[in-house]
Formats: structure tokens, C-alpha cells, sequence
């Protein structure tokens, strides 16, 4: 029969390494509180109570923009903001476009000043003060005053 004798010295280690996780755990969590309370800006919707008893109206105005049959595609690349729209025919749309650039989370804006480079085509020159994604908040109006809403997140490197 083997006999065992008791070491206190050797498990000793075993309660500061529980010790430890448990620190790294609330370092990690006091990481990422901070970061989040430091980049939330507070505001999710402007006057949301109000535009929650209009919602009614906001629902009509994505009708009609919905029935024009107008599709945009807007682009992001070398600098340049490319934008084109065309119809349900696939003809290009004519109008006076105008809009800015957003960043969602910190609500930076960038006003931008497109030209048209070709029919339904509009191009602007953009210089972006940080990489990440950007909101293009852009308006198409055509001869006839009808307009479209253009809303677009695009991805700058």
C-alpha cells in the first residue's frame, strides 16, 4: 500500500489563476463598455414622435417614388462619387441632382456638388476625411419636378 502525503505548497497556484480570468474578463468588459458609450452619439431619430404619427405619410412618399420606376445606382472609387439612374425602360433619367455624403455612426456630413457626365450619369470629386462607410443622401429632380430620394451606403477604403 502506498501511502500519500498531503502538499499544501502545490496546489497553491490554482486560486490566482481563477484570480486572473476573472480579471481579464472584466478588463475586456470595461474595454468594450467604454467604446460604446464613447461612440454612441445619442440620437437615433430627430423628433421620432413626431415622424412616428406621420409614418403614414412617409409610407405614401415611398409609393410614389416606388411607382416613378426609377432605379439609381450609386458607385464609390478612386475618389469619385458616380451616380446613374435610369428608368423602368432602362432609358436613362435626366434631372439636377444634388446631396451629400453621411457618415451613419458619426454623423459627419460631406456636401457634394455632382456634374453630369453623361445622360441619367452624374460624377463628383470626393475627398473623404476617413475610410469606412459612408450614406449617400442625394435628391434627383427631373423637368417635370418629380424626385427621387436617394439613400445608398457605399464602402471607402
Amino acid at each position: 500500500m502506498t501511502t500519500r502525503t498531503y502538499d499544501p505548497a502545490r496546489g497553491r497556484w490554482i486560486p490566482w489563476v481563477f484570480t486572473g480570468m476573472m480579471l481579464l474578463v472584466v478588463g475586456v468588459n470595461g474595454v468594450l463598455i467604454t467604446a460604446a458609450v464613447q461612440s454612441f452619439t445619442g440620437t437615433t431619430t430627430g423628433r421620432s414622435y413626431d415622424r412616428g404619427r406621420a409614418y403614414n405619410h412617409i409610407l405614401e412618399e415611398a409609393a410614389r417614388q416606388a411607382a416613378l420606376g426609377w432605379t439609381p445606382r450609386v458607385t464609390l472609387a478612386e475618389g469619385r462619387l458616380e451616380v446613374a439612374v435610369t428608368d423602368h425602360d432602362g432609358l436613362p433619367v435626366e434631372g439636377r441632382l444634388e446631396g451629400l455624403l453621411r457618415r451613419p455612426i458619426e454623423g459627419t456630413s460631406l456636401p457634394i456638388e455632382p456634374e453630369r457626365s453623361g445622360p441619367g450619369r452624374w460624377s463628383a470629386p470626393v475627398a473623404l476625411p476617413a475610410p469606412g462607410q459612408w450614406e449617400a443622401r442625394l435628391t434627383l429632380t427631373d423637368a417635370a419636378g418629380r424626385h427621387l430620394d436617394i439613400r445608398q451606403r457605399v464602402i471607402a477604403p
